[in-house]
């Protein structure tokens, strides 16, 4: 492959006031750090965090947005191995250490989670032609995985065998591994025998992003005894493709009470929705007498639960996965303190689930693809701003 020509200026969207703003004067990245790539966007895909980040003036103006792209590698910081192919010195390691680390290369095409709306890195984010990836945080792409024909308006579930298929996980997906591997944590074992804990799983907002991957890591590493999903019933067909084992409408008036009837004895929950009257229902599913965790993803505490409810055997954290940096972290007026654990399992888990998903193991969830490239992507936002996307990831290609 020639050496890139890489221009000085691209196209991109940042945060000015109190919108998505589309430029075409954004300085392209001139320094790439150890361990990371730059990367040619091929496809990007829109979060609910683009607009949250506007909307509750988490980040300044000028950051550049975004946090899910697909792209080809033009240049390379050094070494070219993953952080965790570099922490990777025992040659005796098992288990979690043992795993084969992935390896870069100018060419590959890779999907990744990248922090856009930075407040310590402005000038990186996904919305953009030139993105630079950690390799910590980076997905090797089969080589058989092309682009679909520009025909293709959407992509329905199934094994991951595109581009625009593969850019719809790394937000989701890296932020289920983490909760899987490091908050709860199981071990990276794929379809052992037997499960890995002896109690069910409960996954509310199972049809989310978040939701639909937890529902498959739990289901391929055969973290519980069952995998229960709370949605809308019209996503049941697609819940128990994923995994679920038992589905539960969150329409219905007395869903706690039907949850709490047949399993009495969950201790670990997750609320993908996270807003307070989700963490209310959730907190009444979980076990009376059991240790219990519940993880929900915004920051919601024991202070959003109703005092009468409340019980001294159940906790609830949360996960950022803006924390794979593995440096401090400012939002908003907030600064999270650096989580090395963190950084370093989810590394593993990349490593441990890209070769997975290159095998047909992980499933994407339906996809809308739009092809005004970057031009569309305020649009796009607003639309789920408004919650008019549900159960379908929408990807812009370039």
């Amino acid at each position: 492959m020639k050496p890139a020509i890489v221009p000085t200026t691209m196209k991109a969207v940042v945060i000015h006031d109190d919108e998505a703003l589309v430029r075409s004067d954004v300085p392209v990245a001139t320094y790439i750090p150890e361990g990371h790539m730059l990367i040619k966007t091929v496809a990007v895909a829109m979060n609910t965090s683009e607009w949250k980040h506007i909307d509750l003036k988490l980040a300044k103006n000028g950051a550049i947005m975004g946090c899910d792209v697909v792209g080809q590698v033009i240049l390379m910081g050094s070494p070219t191995l993953s952080e965790f192919a570099r922490r990777k010195s025992d040659p005796n390691a098992t288990g979690d250490n043992a795993i084969d680390p992935q390896q870069f290369k100018v060419g590959d095409y890779v999907y990744a989670f990248v922090h856009g709306s930075s407040n310590k890195n402005p000038q990186n984010g996904a919305l953009a032609e030139y993105v630079v990836v950690d390799s910590a945080t980076t997905y090797l792409a089969s080589p058989t995985w092309k682009s679909v024909d520009p025909s293709v308006s959407s992509i329905p579930v199934g094994p991951v065998n595109s581009l625009e298929a593969a850019v719809s996980l790394p937000v989701s997906l890296t932020t289920a591994g983490g909760i899987m591997f490091h908050d709860f944590p199981n071990k990276l074992l794929w379809e052992p025998a037997e499960p890995q804990n002896n109690f069910p799983l409960l996954v509310w907002g199972g049809a989310t992003g978040v939701g639909l991957l937890l529902i498959q890591l739990a289901k391929r590493t055969h973290a519980y005894t069952k995998i229960i999903a709370v949605a809308s019933r019209s996503h049941e067909a697609m819940l128990r493709t994923f995994g679920a084992d038992d589905v539960f409408d969150y329409h219905d008036a007395d869903v706690v009470q039907q949850i709490r009837a047949k399993y009495p004895d969950i201790q670990h929950l997750v609320d993908a929705v996270s807003e307070q009257s989700t963490i209310r229902q959730v907190y009444k599913c979980a076990s009376e007498t059991l240790p219990v965790t519940i993880m929900q993803l915004v920051f919601l505490s024991i202070e959003d639960i109703e005092p009468h409810d409340r019980r001294d055997n159940v906790k609830i954290i949360s996960t950022l996965i803006y924390s794979v940096t593995g440096e401090e972290v400012p939002i908003g007026d907030y600064t999270f303190p650096p989580n090395p654990i963190y950084r370093r399992d989810v590394a593993r888990f990349v490593n441990f689930i890209a070769p997975h998903i290159q095998q047909g193991g992980i499933y994407n969830m339906p996809v809308r693809i739009t092809r005004q490239g970057l031009d569309n992507a305020p649009e796009l936002i607003d639309l789920l701003r408004k919650g008019k996307v549900r159960g379908e990831k929408l990807v812009s290609v370039l």
